[in-house]
């Protein structure tokens, strides 16, 4: 391994362009003024002082331009990591508390460890197991949790905190009479504001023009006084270099929620680096690095007092927007938020807090993918279905156990469709030596003496006994007596174990005991060698191993011939084509 594999910048950095230059600045300072509002809002999210969003946005951001093979994907806090911190912290510690920083901080470190682990020992993988309509769910029900959580400070009312939507619905109806118009007003306008300027074009700063919107008008108008909530005193200065403080019960309680986190933030974060990539060619996202890259930028953030972070939808789509071509964007966003944190905290002291909710608002509702589930019940239902389930877990028993439940159903149907896996009956095409599924092919020949099979899957000890239980039912489906030979298509079997070698030595030696040949064709060469090692080849015998379907049907009509009206025509309606 080269030191480039691990260093992504010095990959770029040394031919780096100077007309880059232009399209980098231009994107980090537009990204790095959308993080300002964003950053705040979601440490809002998170239960945290709004100061630690912009703490969350310098180092792991520099960080993440060194060791990152993205070169357009924006790090910082994310709405789905901040309501998972809130989630997990929040049953631990009060929020806002100093133990409740602390812990979040503590989650951060967590989070990172697992992440950069997970990514040094190439087990980026595992994120597989979480299946896109488990996470569109799991988003959607998140996002819509994020939105309502947000209604206390849109509405300028006390609403307990919650991650039940229908609490947090119940009790925001029963203060309807309890509304500050003021506080609503500013909220909706914010909201206006943000859509509009989206609507005009992407690049321009939504969520900056309404935190000046609500700033301006709160000191010109003096709205403090008449309820509106603002976020006051914000802290100025550079984060302080600090360790976090671990024990054996606070790990314990965290590492669910870390673990959690880690595996939904990079999935987040790679789809967006992948769906970025595909419009670039000079390079190539790479999964384990990008483990490693946000790891490492968690692991330093814990350090400056930052809580997770991950890389962002909505930013990097702008980044892209913007001219990002390298992690250099990155490098001046976190500097643009380095000197806000010096120079510029003093000027979000008006800042309501209504415009922050708006901001949350609007960047979550727009992760609720409708679409989505409209495609799923159209094209695939189990897997609508499993959408379904894991919104509706996750709304009503909350945000952990909703997306342990999705991994668990994304389990289960991994393990549903390898143990019941496609078997279909061959017949050959008229005047032609391919063969093809008789239940999906008009006119397509079979002979009564001979039944053709093949198998869509590896061949294991969980669906060995499905595979038998079929292959029974084709047999009993035959003429008595007529049946003389078995040719098993192996060319879709990428994989066989010990078990169904057993299994499929023991099928061979009944069917010989019935006075039927069996030939086996297409057997892949690990698959083969399986074989070998296992003693498979030797009880079938290498003679009855064949290259082809048609070289094994024609052996078996050397060997057995062709009796008179043996051949019928299958005249199967046909769904579609099956290669």
């Amino acid at each position: 391994m080269k030191i480039k594999d691990y260093m992504p910048i010095l990959e770029w950095l040394p031919s780096y362009d100077k007309r880059q230059l232009p399209g980098d600045l231009s994107a980090g300072l537009t990204v790095g003024v959308m993080l300002i509002p964003q950053g705040m809002a979601y440490a809002m999210i998170a239960g945290l002082p709004p100061i630690y969003g912009l703490y969350a946005s310098t180092l792991p951001l520099i960080i993440y331009a060194l060791l990152g093979t993205s070169r357009q994907l924006a790090v910082g806090p994310v709405a789905m990591v901040s309501l998972l911190t809130a989630a997990g912290v929040g049953s631990l510690a009060v929020g806002g508390t100093e133990t409740y920083i602390a812990l979040a901080i503590t989650l951060a470190l967590f989070v990172g460890l697992i992440q950069f682990l997970l990514g040094a020992f190439r087990l980026g993988f595992l994120v597989n197991f979480l299946s896109h309509p488990v996470i569109s769910g799991f988003t959607s029900a998140a996002a819509l949790i994020i939105g309502l959580s947000q209604l206390k400070h849109l509405l300028g009312v006390e609403i307990a905190r919650s991650h039940y939507v229908h609490e947090i619905v119940v009790e925001a109806m029963g203060k309807i009479g309890e509304i500050n118009w003021s506080t609503l007003a500013i909220g909706l306008g914010g909201v206006l504001l943000i859509i509009g300027a989206k609507r005009l074009h992407k690049a321009i700063p939504g969520p900056l023009l309404a935190v000046v919107f609500g700033i301006l008008l709160v000191w010109g108008m003096g709205l403090q006084a008449l309820g509106v909530k603002i976020v006051g005193e914000v802290p100025g200065g550079l984060p302080s270099f600090g360790i976090p403080q671990i024990q054996i019960a606070t790990a314990q309680d965290l590492l669910p929620i870390a673990l959690a986190i880690a595996l939904v933030s990079f999935m987040e974060s790679i789809a967006v680096a992948k769906a970025i990539q595909a419009k670039h060619k000079d390079y190539k996202v790479i999964a384990n690095q990008e483990l490693i890259a946000l790891g490492a930028a968690n692991i330093g953030g814990a350090f400056l007092q930052s809580y997770p972070v991950t890389g962002g939808f909505s930013r990097t789509a702008v980044n892209d927007q913007a001219g990002a071509k390298t992690g250099l964007a990155s490098i001046f966003s976190a500097a643009l938020i380095v000197l806000t944190l010096l120079f510029l905290t003093p000027l979000f002291y008006y800042l309501p807090k209504a415009i922050l909710a708006s901001v949350i608002m609007v960047a979550v509702f727009g992760l609720i993918d409708v679409k989505e589930a409209k495609h799923l019940w159209k094209a695939d239902r189990s897997d609508f279905w499993m959408l379904i389930i894991t919104f509706l877990a996750t709304l009503g028993l909350g945000i952990e156990q909703g997306i342990g439940i999705g991994v668990i159903l994304s389990l289960a149907i991994i393990i549903f469709r390898t143990s019941r896996p496609h078997i279909a009956e061959l017949g050959q095409v008229p005047g032609t030596p391919y063969y093809r599924n008789v239940e999906r092919f008009d006119t397509v020949l079979q002979r009564d003496d001979l039944l053709i099979i093949r198998l869509d899957a590896q061949l294991y000890f969980a669906n060995i006994d499905f595979f038998k239980d079929r292959v029974h039912e084709l047999l009993q489906a035959r003429l008595p007596k007529v049946l003389r030979t078995i040719i098993l298509n192996a060319e879709s079997i990428n994989a066989i174990d010990s078990t169904a070698m057993h299994a499929l030595s023991d099928l061979v030696e009944d069917w010989r005991k019935d006075g039927l040949a069996v030939y086996l064709t297409g057997v892949k060469g690990p698959v083969r060698d399986a074989m070998v090692k296992g003693g498979v080849t030797e009880k079938i015998g290498k003679e009855n191993f064949f290259i082809s379907v048609q070289e094994a049907v024609d052996e078996h009509l050397q060997q057995r011939p062709v009796q008179k009206n043996s051949i019928h025509q299958a005249f199967v309606l046909q769904t579609n084509v099956e290669t």
